[in-house]
């Protein structure tokens, strides 16, 4: 990964995990992912200060860390070579990850419900709070639901990890891994509607017996 000047920011250097969390997004993911990974945690902590929920009170702000920091380590490629849509082989490999570290299951857990919901509205926000922040964080590097965010603060986050041209990098990786693979994109998903996006859609598209 690119040297982004937001490395040295003391939230991703106060433990060796969170270092080792950090070193392996950036062997693991192209520069554009690994900085919307760490943006999203950032960005994530913006919405909880916006509600209003208190660090390590409200929230384990370690496992927001990991949750966000590595919620896309399925466009890595070895999450390519998992059969699951993205989402569940990054929170495969996430978990697999930190275990590997000792991070315990009461954690784990909760890691691995955020990414796998990151992408599912409605869903994440029922789950729980982690799963909550983590779907907000993402979204806002994307602009959603951004409302409340000064252009000041985002562009503080923006320019520590820069975009890189993060939009077609990630819709790529996902159409490409649709292309290789269908069951990547399950019908619906988020992968599904990106591969749809690129290759049209078809009178089947809800339904094997139509639409009428």
């Amino acid at each position: 990964m690119d040297l982004a000047p937001g490395l040295a920011d003391p939230a991703l250097q106060s433990s060796t995990l969170r270092k080792l969390v950090v070193e392996h997004v950036s062997r693991s993911e192209p520069a554009a992912v690994a900085h919307h990974s760490l943006r999203t945690y950032f960005f994530a902590t913006k919405a909880a200060e916006f509600r209003r929920l208190r660090r390590d009170v409200d929230y384990d702000d370690d496992a927001l860390f990991f949750a966000t920091v590595l919620h896309d380590l399925g466009l890595t490629r070895e999450g390519d070579i998992r059969p699951d849509r993205f989402e569940i082989a990054g929170a495969d490999l996430a978990v697999e990850f930190l275990r590997e570290h000792g991070v315990q299951p009461e954690t784990t857990d909760l890691v691995w419900d955020a990414i796998a919901l990151h992408t599912v509205p409605g869903l994440a926000q029922r789950k729980s709070i982690l799963c909550d922040l983590t779907f907000a964080g993402s979204a806002l590097d994307f602009g959603q639901d951004s409302d409340f965010l000064s252009e000041q603060d985002a562009a503080a986050i923006n320019d520590a990890f820069p975009r890189l041209d993060v939009v077609p990098v990630m819709t790529g990786l996902v159409v490409r891994q649709a292309e290789r693979n269908r069951a990547k994109a399950p019908h619906l998903s988020a992968a599904d509607i990106f591969y749809r996006a690129v290759h049209g859609g078809d009178p089947d598209f809800l339904s094997r017996w139509g639409n009428s």
